[in-house]
């Protein structure tokens, strides 16, 4: 199981290297991931494995509902849970925080990520064309949601995962 933090003030520089390890063809630079802290409702939270930083998301509160802005592992960690534990980290935060949903956006081709997506529960309202950039061109997004309130009638939200 990975140790799980908060991303401390002043971590863009360092997350910015862990974005660039997790999505090599369209990295965050430190810039904009300062920026995304900094705005209202900005937060998130490391995995650390071995003192090293593994994975990361970040989410912002959007008052009626929390976007996961980002969510990604280093190669070297993954398959191993530990998205499945930050996911389910920003789950229970978004649950203390009574928002009623929980939405992100995911690559048409990004399977691992599907299959984590639709085994927590989220499922497909939306799609944005050509969103990601590719080397070879770009990919379509499907927009999901998870619904919190049906996740609180069902099972706690730390037992999800």
């Amino acid at each position: 199981m990975s140790r799980i933090a908060p991303i401390p003030q002043g971590g863009n520089e360092a997350l910015a290297a862990l974005h660039r390890l997790c999505f090599p063809d369209d990295p965050w630079e430190a810039g904009a991931l300062a920026r995304v802290l900094g705005l209202a409702g900005g937060f998130g939270w490391l995995a650390w494995e071995q003192e090293e930083p593994a994975g990361f998301i970040l989410i912002r509160d959007l008052g009626n509902e929390c976007e996961v802005l980002s969510l990604g592992v280093a190669p070297r960690w993954r398959r191993r849970g530990i998205a499945r534990e930050l996911l389910a980290t920003a789950i229970g935060e978004a649950g203390q925080r009574a928002l009623p949903t929980l939405v992100l956006e995911v690559a048409v081709d990004n399977e691992p990520a599907s299959n984590l997506y639709a085994a927590t529960g989220f499922v497909a309202v939306g799609r944005r064309a050509r969103y990601y950039s590719r080397p070879d061109g770009r990919a379509d997004a499907l927009i999901l949601r998870l619904r919190l309130s049906r996740l609180r009638q069902s099972k706690p939200a730390a037992d999800i995962g």
